[in-house]
């Protein structure tokens, strides 16, 4: 899915999306755990069980317990590739490729988009205290961050918030994401200069290729 919550920003905004796994930690951390009870006494072996049992648990639920949060299960929809085509190309025009890898670090998700081979950005999302509602921060391969957004989710409806000023003048951002399914995105860019009277300026379809 081809992030368009800074369209018309000098910093635009995008990304990608696919989850990492941390299964390995946990296995490792077990191994070694019963390597290490392999060398004591029966005594020594039934303490050390109990206390290698505390500490995998408390391990693996590092592990895992941020993605259990149900505030980052919508975001991993955008896992894996997508073919972008926009209303309105000329004929003959090329569909875009859009790969998406994304990562959770603590409470910050952060996804990496490369679009047609090339690196493009990676955008992160914050959880605010209200359901459905995150703050989002693009970062360019150059270092560069675009500037806090918003993003709202009811449903299958996902709608991207920004701004720019330029020059004493404040343009708003508006991109609007319709799932279909789990496989299938509609948007529509648009934008505003009073944040109530809206212009689309770019709509297509998304469609996910692969995982």
């Amino acid at each position: 899915m081809k992030c368009r919550s800074c369209e018309g920003s000098t910093k635009p905004r995008s990304f990608r999306a696919l989850r990492k796994k941390t299964d390995n930690f946990c296995i490792e951390a077990s191994l070694a755990a019963f390597r290490m009870l392999a060398h004591e006494s029966v005594f020594m072996k039934t303490c050390a069980s109990f206390a290698t049992l505390c500490i995998l648990a408390f391990t693996c639920s590092l592990c895992f317990g941020a993605d259990a949060d149900p505030a980052y299960a919508p975001l991993w929809l955008y896992n894996g590739t997508w073919e972008l085509k926009q209303s309105g190309a000329k004929s003959g025009t090329a569909p875009d490729t859009i790969s998406n890898v994304c990562s959770l670090i603590g409470k910050f998700f952060g996804c990496q988009q490369t679009v047609n081979g090339k690196l493009a950005s990676m955008i992160i999302f914050i959880p605010s205290d209200k359901a459905g509602h995150y703050f989002t921060q693009g970062v360019l391969p150059e270092g560069w961050a675009t500037g806090r957004g918003e993003l709202e989710i009811a449903g299958d409806l996902w709608t991207y918030h920004s701004k720019d000023a330029d020059n004493g003048k404040t343009t708003y951002y508006r991109t609007t994401n319709v799932f279909t399914g789990k496989d299938k995105i509609h948007f529509e860019v648009s934008e505003s200069a009073d944040g109530e009277h809206w212009t689309t300026t770019k709509s297509g379809d998304e469609v996910r290729t692969a995982n």
